[in-house]
């Protein structure tokens, strides 16, 4: 028998039988199953890529990535006017959600601030700065969380940011409130008066902003539609503006147009921001490695990170002369100046580019927080750890000493610790839907910012 006939033979005696029922498409099993199963997509990008197979994959991608949200205790608003693909902005809305979480308590140098259930801010702290607790004039210091009386406008607080001499509330309408001192126009008004009560951004009107950042000299924002926006002094390059003037009034970021930018972190010097692709963004002073480039240069307009390259990253945080970030698989990286142990490496040295703190290697880390000279991170398992400087007992470890490499805080054992934040000389705990926690640069420890 010839080599075709025999194929041909073994082909008919391996034909299906026409009683043989066909396989089952993908499409013929339960929506509720396959729903499910898109939503166990480790990204959102992962789950809006499967909408681009076939339009029939679309409305699953859409639940799909809404039970992805709500697994990680977070709920996703409507689509919203004027936003024509839903499975584009969900992807985006969620990437926001898990990078830049909203923070309901946040601590500055001299103070802290808080949001309660309904909404309404109330702060506590002491300082010489004339409205920095948002009291109004005669309300230097306040021993306990006391409530604002400033109604923003009728409107919910969803998440507040405190640096060193003002504060960013951020309301449910998209609406930005500042105060504090003005210095050099990071309260984002066109006046040069400190402000004493919180007043509403008014550059910002027509504008839905997401998320706020505050640092010491200058501000940052996002806009739904993922552009940054910076305003404050600009030296160093802070603003990333490609030049080193001030700014009064927000101004948007256009190096970063074509980018979704999904969170910000801005510190004393330099500022950070991550896109939709998992890519960091850093730029200003770049003293003591704190961009992340391999050096200590400047850097006037925003810079991608190369050195993170190939890793989706999740969640920046800044300090005075540092950085962390914080990746997909729960690993933690830090660069920038080493004093004190700062980046949590078991020495004092400097760090030009992004380095894993190995000490996490048997942990997932879900956020990070750093302050001037210390950091928090939060573990998968409700874990809190601190490292850095320790004095007046800002790590949690029951004494004032410094501590090189990530330690757990014992004292919430038996606890599940869901947030925390960072101060420059302090820190608090909260307690939102998810793990978050939120820091604030502004130390006097160090000051080289080229």
């Amino acid at each position: 028998m010839c080599r075709s006939s025999r194929r041909l033979a073994s082909a008919s005696t391996t034909a299906p039988s026409p009683n043989t029922p066909p396989p089952a498409r993908l499409l013929d099993l339960p929506r509720e199953l396959l729903e499910r199963a898109i939503s166990r997509c480790d990204s959102p990008l992962d789950i809006a890529r499967v909408s681009a197979v076939s339009h029939l994959f679309h409305s699953l991608a859409e639940q799909g990535i809404r039970l992805w949200a709500h697994e990680r205790g977070f709920e996703l608003p409507a689509q919203p006017e004027g936003e024509s693909c839903a499975v584009r902005w969900l992807c985006y809305y969620a990437l926001l959600r898990e990078s830049n979480p909203p923070a309901r308590a946040a601590s500055g140098h001299y103070h802290s601030l808080f949001i309660d259930g309904e909404g309404r801010l109330s702060s506590c702290g002491s300082s010489n700065d004339p409205g920095l607790l948002g009291h109004g004039e005669g309300v230097p210091r306040l021993n306990t969380p006391t409530r604002l009386s400033s109604s923003l406008g009728e409107e919910r607080a969803v998440s507040v940011s405190a640096a060193f001499y003002h504060s960013l509330a951020l309301t449910a309408d998209g609406a930005v409130w500042s105060w504090g001192r003005r210095h050099e126009g990071q309260l984002g008004h066109d006046f040069t008066q400190a402000q004493l009560l919180p007043k509403k951004i008014e550059a910002f009107a027509g504008r839905r902003v997401v998320a706020v950042s505050a640092g010491s000299y200058h501000s940052l924002a996002i806009t739904a539609d993922g552009s940054a926006w910076s305003w404050g002094e600009g030296s160093f390059g802070r603003l990333g503006h490609g030049n080193t003037q001030d700014q009064l009034l927000p101004k948007k970021v256009e190096s970063l147009a074509g980018q979704r930018v999904v969170a910000v972190s801005a510190g004393a010097h330099h500022s950070l921001a991550l896109t939709a692709d998992g890519a960091v963004w850093s730029w200003g002073g770049g003293g003591w490695g704190r961009l992340g480039h391999g050096d200590a240069q400047r850097q006037l307009l925003p810079k991608k990170i190369a050195a993170l390259a190939g890793w989706r990253v999740v969640a920046v945080s800044v300090g005075d002369n540092h950085s962390l970030a914080v990746t997909a698989d729960g690993a933690v990286w830090s660069w920038g100046s080493g004093a004190y142990g700062r980046l949590g490496h078991g020495d004092a040295q400097r760090q030009l580019l992004p380095k894993k703190i190995e000490a996490f290697a048997d942990q997932r880390v879900a956020a990070v927080s750093a302050a001037a000279s210390h950091c928090l991170a939060l573990t998968a398992d409700g874990a809190a750890w601190s490292w850095g400087v320790g004095v007046s007992g800002r790590l949690g470890h029951g004494d004032a000493q410094d501590q090189l490499l990530p330690k757990k805080v014992e004292a919430f054992a038996g606890r599940r610790v869901v947030a925390a934040s960072a101060g420059a000389g302090h820190n608090k705990r909260a307690r939102p839907r998810r793990g978050s926690l939120h820091g604030s640069a502004g130390g006097n420890d160090e000051r080289r910012a080229t």
